[in-house]
Parts: structure tokens; C-alpha cells; sequence
């Protein structure tokens, strides 16, 4: 059994050794430059030991978007469970989906940035288990909540869900590229752009006063 213990945490160090390679590729190569032969090189496994963990890039790839699609999961869940109002609740998943983006640049620009073809087509992406998916449907439970409670505007709930995802990802893109435009403060302009947002789809939003205090 102490064997089997062993031989078992050795091959999640080796595969944890070969993402955290590939990561740093994909980072500072891009997917398109990214190569096994590189990979080889940097980690010093035999290309044989590689591939009898991933079968490709993509499945590299896939390997590591599933473990930050997890890391996601975790947070909005904790989310989900710690708010009972629905807005609240989804207030702070957009926020932690911006601040998750300041904080892990390079895991953000892997997930979100590097390649388009992880998970396919939408339709591919819904139908296929994954924890990409998993996270996405607590994330669009979120949504759908605040348009059945009547605090957002009834919009097809996929639309809203991708609009308010994609909004707090452009933000957090500013951090991945570290623009040179003299932004203001992050946090200011993460918080201004979660209540535009929210307000924006509030079905009374004449009556929604917000106001963030530097």
C-alpha cells in the first residue's frame, strides 16, 4: 500500500512539473510558438514520459485551464454560499473574476487569452463535463437568479451572463498586458465598472444610486 502511495504521489509531481513547464511556455511563448520539443528541453523528461501524461498541446492546455476553471469553481461557490441576496451575490463573483485577473496575470492570460479552441464550440463546451463548465454554470445560475427575483432585466440568461463576464475580463486584461495608458486606481475602476454594469440591467435603475468613495 506505502508503495502504491509512493508511486502514486510521484506521478502527480511529475505531471504537476510538466504543467507548471508548460504554463511558463504558454506564457511567454504564446500557443502558436508553443512546442513539445521546447517543453522536453525545459522540464528533462524524455518525450516519451510527457506524452504518456498529455497527448498534446491542447491537452496541455486543457490541463491547465481545467485546474484554473477549479480554482473558480472554489471561489464562486464559497460565494454563493456566503450571500442570500441575489445581486449581492453576484456583485462579488464579478468582482472576484476581475480581482482574480490583477492578481494571477499569467494564469489569467493562459485561460483566457491563449487559445480558442480548449473547449470547442458553445455547444461543445455545454455538452462536454468539464470544471470550465461546472464553474460557468454557477456563474450563470448567479445571473439567472437576479432576472427570477426581478433585480436584472429579463435577458436571454446566456447573453447577460457572457456580457457581464466578458465586461469584467477586459478590465482585468489591462493588468495581463500592463498597458501603458496611466490607469487609475485598479480596485476603483473594477468596483465603478461592476455597479455600471449591474445598474445598467437593474430593471429600475432610475432609482439606483451609486456612489464608490476612493
Amino acid at each position: 500500500m506505502e508503495t502504491g502511495e509512493k508511486r502514486a504521489r510521484y506521478k502527480e509531481e511529475v505531471r504537476r512539473g510538466i504543467l507548471d513547464a508548460a504554463r511558463s511556455l504558454f506564457v511567454n511563448e504564446g500557443y502558436e510558438k508553443f512546442s513539445m520539443h521546447q517543453l522536453v528541453e525545459k522540464i528533462g523528461h524524455s518525450p516519451s514520459t510527457i506524452y504518456s501524461y498529455f497527448k498534446d498541446k491542447d491537452d496541455l492546455l486543457f490541463g491547465i485551464c481545467e485546474e484554473v476553471a477549479g480554482r473558480f469553481f472554489a471561489d464562486l461557490t464559497q460565494i454563493r454560499t456566503s450571500h442570500s441576496d441575489p445581486l449581492e451575490t453576484l456583485r462579488q463573483a464579478l468582482l472576484s473574476l476581475v480581482e482574480f485577473g490583477f492578481n494571477h496575470p499569467d494564469i489569467y492570460k493562459v485561460f483566457f487569452i491563449t487559445s480558442p479552441k480548449v473547449y470547442g464550440t458553445l455547444d461543445e463546451f455545454v455538452e462536454k463535463e468539464s470544471m470550465a463548465r461546472n464553474a460557468y454554470f454557477v456563474f450563470r445560475e448567479m445571473v439567472e437568479n437576479c432576472v427570477v427575483t426581478g433585480k436584472l432585466q429579463e435577458i436571454d440568461i446566456d447573453v447577460l451572463s457572457q456580457v457581464l463576464a466578458v465586461a469584467t475580463c477586459g478590465l482585468a486584461a489591462l493588468t495581463v498586458y500592463k498597458t501603458a495608458f496611466p490607469c487609475i486606481d485598479r480596485n476603483v475602476l473594477a468596483h465603478t465598472l461592476v455597479e455600471g454594469l449591474l445598474r445598467g440591467y437593474r430593471t429600475n435603475n432610475t432609482n439606483h444610486r451609486f456612489k464608490y468613495h476612493i
